[in-house]
């Protein structure tokens, strides 16, 4: 109690609250504009935490990274374009929402979804942290390269299933994006991947630029080519606060995907995607009406937002616990720690617990925040519909080239987001779905990061499932593969 004391008091200072503000508002704004997203923004933002107080700047960081996905929602669910990479899944439900005159029903639900997301993990992350943060490197040893392997494998699975009339076309591109993620030099071997001498290959192919070329540029495209025609009447008519109410009606959906984004976050190297892709598949299964996933379902859009949401909080605990980030932002604030004298880990119970304590009130006070403001500023922020077709292009195709430009300072990044931008928009016309490539290049990545990691452990092929861990894992996905073909042939015969 003396440490959850000393942790409130910490945030009752004038510096740590106005980061807290700043930060939030920074980072849903940051989140709203497509193209740019936290990663840029905290990267941006590091140096500056040299001349600030280590907490100071560990709210703000935080303040970006969970902030950014409630504002990511909001072009995903209006202009069908991500704000931010997690935020892909959103415009599958959410734009097509807007395409049905409901843009603030469609919103509400977001912020429901995402502060039910964000709260869950936050008390759920807090309490395994106090209760058992001690024993969780014994728990990380549960959890090795071939399992995570096996949980990417069976993100691909559910991908691929969960585009059931196009299959075919999303297992393709799924297979493009893998391909992608395995172009570059492997850096400790330094074995050259399909990069053919070419020097700007041997890094590989950036995340955020292809998912700037293949969302955000596309969109570009495709708005600029258009016709400036009239987009549908949002219809804001209703309390702002009615998502809340009608989160109520998918009570299980909700809890399920907040609990994948929380499972998902607490387990390094897997994050937001594969989260979202267990949730979406998951509540597809439940629903009564499948078919309407992907053409507007409510449930789609509360699987997609509270599992991306979950996640922030629960990627601190990896962190704080055992001193392994979860993914590329709490890496990032790893250099905040460092800086400041304190080692992630075990020890950070027993010498700097306040400290704990504050980061996660700290987060709890960021996801209030950013739900104010959205309630309050709705109504505006839902006029970006009205803008005209080709300046919303011209206007996302500018601040995708400069988002883009500021990862690495390279105009290569930026050919290449062109390039990308090109493929998406020829998917676009053929209304092939994007995200599988996406995937593709995320779970590739994992993919063949954990199966190179382990393979001095892999001998044959079952090996892979040789753990409980990946055995159950692999048992699941044939169960799904099993499944799937299955209602694919019982469709087929009776619509025959």
């Amino acid at each position: 109690m003396e440490a959850l004391w000393a942790g409130i008091d910490n945030l009752a200072s004038w510096p740590v609250m106005a980061a807290i503000l700043i930060g939030s508002v920074g980072g849903l704004a940051i989140g709203a504009v497509p193209g740019i997203g936290p990663a840029i923004a905290i990267a941006i933002l590091l140096p500056a935490t040299v001349f600030l107080d280590d907490l100071v700047s560990l709210v703000l960081l935080l303040g970006v990274y969970g902030s950014s996905m409630y504002g990511g929602a909001i072009p995903a669910i209006l202009i069908n374009t991500p704000g931010t990479p997690v935020n892909a899944l959103t415009t599958y439900d959410g734009y097509a929402m807007t395409r049905r005159g409901e843009a603030a029903r469609a919103l509400s639900l977001a912020y429901a979804a995402s502060f039910f997301g964000g709260c869950f993990s936050i008390i759920l992350g807090l309490s395994a942290l106090m209760l058992f943060g001690p024993y969780l490197r014994d728990l990380g040893a549960l959890f090795g390269q071939r399992d995570i392997f096996m949980a990417a494998a069976l993100g691909a699975v559910l991908l691929v299933a969960a585009h059931r009339k196009t299959m075919g076309i999303a297992a393709l591109l799924f297979g493009l994006g893998f391909l992608i993620a395995i172009i570059g030099r492997q850096t400790t071997r330094q074995i050259d991947r399909y990069t053919f001498d070419i020097e700007y290959l041997y890094p590989g192919f950036n995340l955020i630029v292809v998912i700037v070329g293949i969302f955000a540029i596309s969109q570009a495209l495709f708005l600029l080519t258009g016709k400036d025609t009239d987009p549908p009447h949002a219809r804001l008519k209703g309390g702002l606060l009615r998502g809340f109410g009608e989160l109520n009606r998918f009570k299980p959906v909700a809890l399920i995907s907040a609990g994948y984004g929380t499972i998902m976050g607490i387990i390094p190297g897997v994050g937001e995607f594969v989260a979202q892709f267990f949730s979406y598949s998951t509540a597809r299964a439940m629903s009564r009406e499948p078919g309407k996933f992907g053409r507007g379902a409510p449930d789609g859009l509360i699987a997609s937002e509270a599992s991306n949401n979950a996640v922030p909080a629960a990627a601190m605990v990896p962190l704080l616990a055992l001193g392994v980030p979860g993914e590329a932002l709490t890496a990032m604030m790893m250099v905040v720690f460092f800086d400041a004298g304190i080692k992630p880990g075990p020890d950070i119970f027993d010498n700097n617990p306040d400290f704990l304590f504050s980061l996660f009130f700290a987060l709890l006070i960021i996801n209030v925040l950013v739900v104010i403001t959205l309630l309050i500023s709705t109504r505006h922020i839902a006029r970006i519909i009205y803008i005209p077709n080709r300046l919303l292009g011209a206007f996302i195709l500018i601040l995708a080239f400069v988002g883009v430009f500021s990862i690495r300072n390279s105009f290569t990044d930026c050919m290449f987001a062109a390039g990308f931008g090109f493929l998406g928009f020829i998917l676009r016309r053929l209304d092939w779905p994007l995200v599988p490539i996406v995937l593709g290049l995320v779970l590739g990545s994992i993919m063949i990061e954990k199966l190179t990691a382990g393979s001095g452990q892999i001998k044959t092929v079952v090996d892979l499932v040789n753990r409980p861990v990946s055995g159950t894992l692999f048992v699941v996905i044939l169960i799904v593969i099993g499944v799937t073909i299955f209602t694919s042939l019982r469709t087929r015969r009776f619509e025959h």
